[in-house]
């Protein structure tokens, strides 16, 4: 399994948020290209960004420090946050991004979707955020009518290759990951898919690997020592 750091961006800083409210903002640094520099020296070999003012404006405000991350690490940076047209995309992946995440976009304009799946292909990834099984949209602030199943089977159905899933009530608050629904999704789809949201101990990165998911990202744990970057991705390679 892979596991993947995460920098979330506001205003060009690394943060976290907990459970996504914007509100509850903790700044852990003015240099994401720092952070991102720090997580490779470690080992790291993918990095996971998300532009949450991008997120809530459908914009690409922080394009440049992205940009910065990606010219000066050889990361495998997937991103996503206010990604809602092909140009976007485009923009992203011609600075080199591996991945580009759709997530609002993904609900509430399948055509754009589509075409991009078409156009791009492994390079789009879904964002599947969970509020109350339910698909959460707009940086989480709204809550859509799609059960996440019903999502992922029709993500699928379109070729999708990889989705990212978050369970939004575990994010941020490091009282461990949503295994139930981490298991249930591996077993019902042959999607790629990396868990996300309260991925807070070893215990959480080994659980998740015997699931033989694709990947895991780490955020908050990693921030604050509760998981040590380097020894997870070293436990999730020997469980393969």
């Amino acid at each position: 399994m892979n596991i993947i750091p995460a920098i979330d961006l506001i205003g060009g800083k690394a943060v976290r948020l907990v459970k996504g409210d914007y509100n509850q903002v903790t700044v852990y640094s003015d240099s994401p290209v720092d952070v991102a520099k720090s997580f490779e020296a470690q080992g790291a070999k993918l990095l996971h960004v998300v532009d949450l003012d991008g997120a809530k404006e459908g914009s690409t405000a922080n394009f440049e420090t992205i940009a910065q991350i990606v010219k000066q690490t050889s990361l495998s940076v997937e991103v996503g946050g206010g990604i809602r047209n092909i140009d976007t995309i485009k923009k992203y992946v011609e600075i080199g991004v591996d991945r580009v995440i759709i997530g609002t976009a993904a609900v509430t304009d399948p055509a754009f979707l589509e075409e991009a799946v078409k156009t791009y292909g492994e390079h789009v990834t879904v964002g599947v955020d969970i509020k109350d099984g339910m698909v959460a949209i707009k940086g989480w602030l709204e809550v859509s009518a799609l059960s996440c199943f019903d999502f992922c089977q029709k993500m699928q159905e379109l070729g999708v290759k990889t989705i990212i899933c978050t369970d939004i009530s575990k994010d941020g608050m490091m009282s461990g990951t949503n295994r139930d629904l981490y298991r249930e999704l591996s077993e019902r789809f042959s999607l790629n898919i990396i868990a996300s949201g309260g991925v807070s101990s070893m215990d959480d990165i080994s659980a998740l690997t015997a699931m033989k998911l694709y990947g895991a990202i780490v955020g908050k744990a990693i921030y604050i020592g509760a998981v040590n970057l380097s020894d997870a991705i070293l436990a999730a390679k020997e469980t393969l």
